[in-house]
């Protein structure tokens, strides 16, 4: 008699699918929710993705050598901007081991006011290999910092926005010591001048990239920037000494420049782009939006020129005809993107004559082009069947017959704003139909309903921004129709729905990636729903409850036990208490942005200590100005001295209903 062998037990996936496999699979999965869900399939996931990872974004600064040494050995960037309490000493500290950060290539410390050079000078120890530092919005960072920087010898990139005390002497020092500098960012850096520009270009040979938005820079500093043989990108935004003279010595033609833009440059007219143009034919981006000039016939002839490289031109804030808009069509017809925010004169000819030469349009704004109507919504639809990006607000004499056409020509559709547009349900019924939707706005769109909603939740399985802002027909079943559909959703603006109850909140609690929410003005909300909320969205970010009257301490209670992400809150004239107050600030780790104007039930002592609670790890701060000369000043020393910046606001201080004169 034969003997039968069990039948042998199925083979695990991991078994079958080699972790080159599963990489290549990983390479395919874009969202980071569907990654977290990859790695929690199995011990084999995990491992394929903890080795696949090449950038983390770290909470908190503790995990970090756990992090980098064992669960992901292969990191190149990093990312510690939202590090609560970052400062020299715990920077340090998080070096000690230096083997972890020999293989990092970026680091980003942006708003990281607490790191000054001893920090910077152990980072670039630590990373010999290092190529890109971000430092902006660090407002403590001077020419110390500048040398510490200097050292990185490798470095490629470099952002250094509103660091202040940056000047000629620290930009010089980067220049000598960071030779292979290609990228530089020192916008509102207001103490460089033209020498600095000069010496950063003689010694910086290889700069593509330069960012100088709103600095004091001349014609002298084009010059410099002229000899530059392989610039391609300058961004002069807000440069008001900027003129065409300067833009003329653009026009050598010396340097492969792709991307001009000198929005906001009050000297700067037709003149000097044209200029720009003649000698770089190679130009594929164009932002003049806000500057005092006309757009000429000539300057639009000079576009032929770069035909067949310009994709995309800016043009907000100015006025512009139909014949302009036809000679654009005529000879830009590679266009990708057309900016026309608030500018006068556009009609429904003017966009009929551009969208039927500019067929392969992805994006278009239309902000407050107020005299547009359903002929231009058809003429885009006939015309622009590939398009991504629609920007709509204020356009009020739009119709649904128009946004019906939109939704049937434009079916790949992802960003659409609407807000302040006569837009009601049927026209939302026939838009949702563009399944590819991520952004939708519809602020101010008094005649959207929950009917809508039940549209956007059926049809807009990908959404993942949703304005809603004063949509004030809009109520609790509403949101239980897009907490069914919209799982992916991560910000989302109630504010001034007044309908609003906590059981709406109740159906938000199940968006676990939500990380933006604004509630502000709900009146029927309660410590009850927003515990719901603090519960049910680990992933929640951002949260603004002002003016919500019925919000008291329990809803702080709530959110400084399960919102411990949160990073900006806003509390202002909720009816809250100094030990509430004190319990928020002292338990959240993570929240640097705070808010806290008119707190009726909070004393000038309760402020007090509610901000040394903080332990002065918030970046910014937003007080009534009568605060100013009631609290300590070592408090406030102590918390600008940290990087804190304070908003004071110019309205009464109250208590308990009376101000304090």
């Amino acid at each position: 008699m034969k003997s039968t062998s069990p039948p042998s037990s199925p083979k695990s996936i991991t078994a079958v699918l080699s972790v080159d496999l599963l990489v290549q699979i990983l390479n395919q999965i874009a969202g980071s929710g569907d990654r977290k869900s990859f790695r929690l399939v199995c011990r084999a996931f995990l491992l394929a993705e903890s080795s696949h990872r090449r950038s983390v974004r770290l909470l908190r600064l503790e995990s970090l050598p756990a992090l980098l040494g064992r669960r992901y050995p292969s990191i190149e960037s990093l990312d510690l901007s939202v590090c609560p309490s970052l400062d020299d000493v715990s920077l340090a500290a998080a070096i000690a081991d230096r083997s972890y950060w020999q293989k990092l290539r970026r680091v980003v410390l942006s708003r990281a006011s607490g790191v000054g050079w001893k920090g910077i000078e152990a980072l670039v120890a630590a990373c010999p290999s290092i190529q890109a530092i971000d430092l902006s919005h660090c407002c403590g960072v001077s020419d110390r910092e500048a040398a510490a920087l200097a050292k990185a010898r490798e470095l490629k990139e470099l952002r250094i926005d509103k660091c202040l005390g940056v000047t000629d002497v620290g930009l010089a020092m980067v220049a000598v010591g960071c030779g292979r500098l290609e990228r530089l960012g020192i916008k509102w850096c207001m103490e460089i001048s033209d020498i600095g520009i000069d010496l950063l270009v003689k010694k910086c040979s290889n700069l593509r990239v330069l960012d100088l938005s709103y600095l004091k820079v001349t014609k002298n500093s084009l010059r410099s920037i002229s000899s530059l043989e392989k610039f391609e990108a300058l961004t002069l935004v807000g440069c008001r000494f900027i003129d065409d003279e300067g833009l003329a010595f653009l026009n050598n033609g010396r340097n492969s420049l792709q991307r001009i833009d000198i929005s906001r440059c009050e000297n700067v007219t037709w003149l000097g782009i044209a200029s720009v143009i003649e000698g770089h034919r190679n130009l594929q981006m164009i932002n003049m939006g806000d500057c005092r000039t006309e757009v000429a016939p000539p300057f639009l002839s000079q576009l032929s020129l770069i035909n067949t490289t310009l994709n995309v031109l800016k043009l907000d804030g100015l006025e512009v005809s139909d014949a302009n808009l036809q000679k654009i069509g005529s000879n830009c017809k590679n266009l990708l993107e057309i900016g026309l925010s608030k500018c006068r004169g556009v009609t429904d000819e003017g966009i009929s004559e551009l969208v039927s030469n500019c067929i392969g349009l992805r994006t278009i704004d239309l902000t407050c082009c107020h005299l547009l109507t359903d002929n231009a919504l058809v003429a885009i639809a006939n015309h622009c069947n590939d398009l991504t990006c629609l920007r709509l607000e204020a356009c009020s004499l739009m119709t649904e017959n128009g946004f019906v056409q939109i939704a049937t020509g434009c079916s790949q559709l992802q960003v659409i704003d609407l807000t302040d547009c006569n837009i009601n349900d049927i026209a939302l019924q026939h838009l949702t139909k563009c399944s590819e939707l991520k952004v939708l706005k519809l602020g101010f769109c008094a005649k959207v309903t929950s009917k809508g909603l039940a549209c956007i939740g059926s049809n807009c399985k990908n959404l993942e921004e949703l304005d809603l802002y004063r949509c004030v027909e809009i109520d609790d079943s509403g949101l239980s129709f897009l907490a069914d559909g919209c799982k992916k959703l991560k910000k989302l603006n109630l504010c001034y729905c007044i309908q609003i109850t906590n059981q709406g909140l109740e159906h938000l609690s199940y968006f676990e990636g939500l990380s933006d929410l604004e509630l502000r003005g709900l009146v029927n909300v309660t410590a009850a729903g927003i515990t719901s909320i603090a519960f049910g969205c680990k992933s929640l970010v951002e949260l603004d409850l002002k003016g919500c009257s019925s919000v008291d301490d329990a809803a702080l209670f709530a959110l400084s036990r399960y919102s411990q992400n949160l990073r900006q809150l806003n509390i202002s004239n909720c009816p809250v208490s100094s030990l509430g107050l004190c319990k928020l600030l002292g338990t959240l780790r993570c929240l640097q942005d705070v808010k806290v104007v008119q707190l009726t039930g909070v004393s000038v002592e309760g402020f007090e200590f509610a901000l040394r609670a903080s332990r002065c790890k918030l970046k910014k701060l937003k007080l009534v100005v009568a605060l100013r000369k009631l609290l300590s000043p070592g408090l406030l020393q102590m918390l600008q001295a940290r990087g804190c910046r304070i908003r004071w606001v110019d309205k009464p201080l109250l208590f308990n209903s009376f101000p304090i004169v």
